[in-house]
């Protein structure tokens, strides 16, 4: 079912535009039009331009939220502090914790410098010189690096003993010899390239050692562990202050996003141009209920006016769609909505769907004891977790435990129960000028022919709303395709009972007179709308598209009807699938049975079989239901509050 809407126009005051919409608009669910093309027709109106100065403050407030392990939906129970005091429990909040922060920064970077001033003296460990008198030397050049092993044992062997240098092997690694050779001034370019040739590579060391390599290295790490110690004193004075003002925090963001969002609705709004009292104007749409509640409740509003325009000729935009059906049927709105929205003035098939589905599925999975795992399965997975789907799954479990019964069919076997209609693969019935047919197959045939003629009536009632002649009167699915439709029926059945003469003159009669009209069913509907052109081109090229047309509306007719074929054939195959896996079990033989085996071979079945079950019911709702009556061109209803906030 679909919810009347009222199309409401709020106006009052200029200035008090936030008090409204913190007011009204945050507990009334609307649906915002834009009111200046809503109201084209008025003069003097002008957008309402404003920029949003809750927005800094918003995210700042954002992320102390998600500092503290807030969220959003928390946030918004705490929606109980005033407006001011948000803003300037952010601002203090926001400012501490930015002091700590950038404290910590620079206790990081500190520390950062002294790592890597550490791990380039930790090489040199085996020096025992004081560095800092080495980096003071004037007429003595000094350089510290690393040679390959490779090169260093061929310069130690060929070179070393042949240079005025004094190299010192300071440690070793695996690749490496990490060295520092000192040279007289005067010869320290000539030196400098011939340990270039021996890929000597130079590390430079800053001037902050104190003594030796290793003493350096342990004053260093003294430094690095206060500073750690002043990082870790930063992080808990910032998580104190979070958890100290978790509550605070959370009611500021509440309270911030609420005006944010409130604030944004001037987007949607338009006022007057006057130089003074200026007034603002709201548009939008309200369900019937909420829009009897709101007028109520502003009565004694002297700042807020509301006018309701029930002359839907005057309102630009079209009704969005709101649908409100029985909680037993509202998990199949998400096969509706996967389809498209009803249309607002169209009939919301989601009872249809509700109803189709659950039977077609227990018809073609026919099993009380998979149904009713079925459907306290999904029923739990609905209940708890709000899976859609789940629920759909649920109502088909009822339907599949209803037919099991009828099929006399409890996880297979057949023998337990006796069937309170028929065993699927073994009811035959004798049928004229067919012979012998499964029953089912008939039994589906005659389902699928009585939801094609509801299909056509609906789709006369939409059209009839939309005030569409031609699918009214004179389309497949409307009146003449209803008429045809039905005679076909009665005609198959009084010949399946023997009644030829009755069948016959409806055949006679029934069939041509419908058929003409689907033949000129433009030329028709021109005539009932007094249109000047009632044939486009020329005469010939009319009769043979109508008549190409008219074998293909006689071809889906058929196919369409066909297509419930499935629903028996799946009837059957799910029957001798069972009767496969208690084969393999040996149930069928009378010697022990493998209880394993039934087991696996039921969740086997009860997962793929129902999967495909699922697909193709869904395939024939969507084709064979949906495509004779059902436009779902409408669009959502979507609270101004609601879609705002997600933005």
């Amino acid at each position: 079912m679909i919810e009347k809407m009222k199309f409401l126009s709020i106006t009052g005051p200029k200035e008090d535009i936030d008090r409204v919409a913190d007011t009204y608009l945050s507990r009334y669910e609307i649906h915002l039009e834009n009111a200046l093309s809503e109201l084209k027709t008025v003069k003097d109106l002008r957008p309402y331009i404003e920029a949003n100065p809750y927005k800094e403050a918003l995210q700042k407030a954002r992320e102390l939220m998600e500092a503290c392990g807030g969220a959003a939906e928390e946030a918004g129970a705490h929606r109980d502090m005033e407006i001011e005091e948000a803003v300037r429990v952010t601002e203090e909040l926001g400012a501490r914790l930015t002091a700590l922060s950038e404290e910590k920064e620079q206790l990081m970077s500190r520390k950062q410098q002294l790592e890597e001033s550490r791990d380039r003296v930790h090489p040199f460990k085996g020096l025992n010189y004081d560095v800092k008198s080495i980096l003071e030397f004037k007429f003595i050049r000094f350089r510290f690096g690393r040679i390959s092993r490779e090169y260093y044992e061929k310069f130690s062997k060929y070179v070393y003993d042949t240079i005025d240098t004094v190299m010192f092997n300071c440690g070793e690694d695996k690749d490496y010899v990490w060295v520092v050779y000192f040279v007289p001034e005067s010869l320290s370019d000539k030196i400098d390239v011939i340990y270039a040739s021996m890929h000597f590579e130079r590390v430079f060391l800053p001037d902050e050692y104190e003594g030796t390599p290793e003493e350096a290295e342990h004053v260093l790490e003294d430094r690095i562990r206060e500073l750690e110690a002043g990082i870790s004193q930063c992080d808990e004075t910032i998580k104190n202050a979070l958890s100290e003002h978790r509550e605070r925090i959370l009611a500021a963001y509440g309270r911030l996003e609420a005006f944010s969002v409130n604030f944004d609705v001037r987007k949607l709004a338009a006022c007057t141009k006057h130089d003074s009292h200026n007034f603002y104007i709201l548009c939008g749409w309200m369900t019937e209920s909420s829009a009897k509640q709101f007028q109520k409740e502003i009565e004694d509003d002297d700042n807020t006016f509301c006018i309701v325009e029930d002359d839907h000729n005057n309102i630009m935009s079209t009704p969005p769609t709101k649908m409100k059906n029985p909680g037993l049927f509202k998990p199949f709105e998400l096969f509706v909505s996967m389809y498209g929205l009803p249309a607002y003035n169209e009939i919301d098939p989601t009872i249809l769907i509700g109803l189709t589905y659950s039977v077609l599925f227990g018809f073609m999975f026919g099993d009380a004891g998979q149904g009713l795992c079925l459907l306290i399965g999904g029923f739990l997975l609905y209940r708890f977790k709000k899976v859609r789907l789940a629920g759909i799954i649920s109502c088909c479990g009822v339907f599949s435990t209803i037919f099991g019964l009828l099929f006399g069919s409890i996880f297979g076997f057949e023998n337990i129960i006796e069937p309170l209609w028929l065993h699927p693969q073994e009811a035959m019935m004798n049928l004229p000028f067919i012979g012998k047919l499964n029953t089912v197959f008939v039994a589906a045939i005659a389902i699928g022919m009585g939801i094609i003629l509801l299909c056509m009536i609906l789709n006369m009632i939409n059209s009839a709303r939309s005030r569409d002649i031609e699918k009214l009167y004179f389309d497949t699915n409307g009146a003449a395709g209803l008429v045809f439709y039905f005679a076909l029926a009665s005609v198959i059945v009084l010949y399946m009972r023997g009644n030829a003469l009755p069948a016959t003159v409806i055949l006679v009669v029934l069939f041509v007179l419908p058929l003409c009209l689907i033949f000129f069913k433009e030329p028709l509907t021109a005539m009932v709308e007094k249109k000047a052109e009632k044939i486009e081109g020329s005469v010939g090229m009319f009769i043979t598209q109508g008549i190409f047309e008219l074998f293909e509306v006689l071809l889906s007719y058929f196919s369409n009807t066909l297509s419930f074929v499935r629903v028996g054939a799946f009837a059957v195959s799910h029957a001798a699938m069972m009767q496969v896996v208690l084969m393999l079990a040996g149930a069928e033989s009378g010697g022990a049975v493998n209880w394993a085996v039934v087991i696996g071979g039921n969740l086997f079945v009860c997962g793929m079989e129902g999967l495909i079950v699922g697909i193709q019911v869904l395939r024939l709702e969507y084709y064979e239901l949906f495509s004779r009556f059902y436009r779902g061109n409408g669009r959502a209803f979507e609270p101004y509050g609601k879609t705002a906030g997600e933005r």
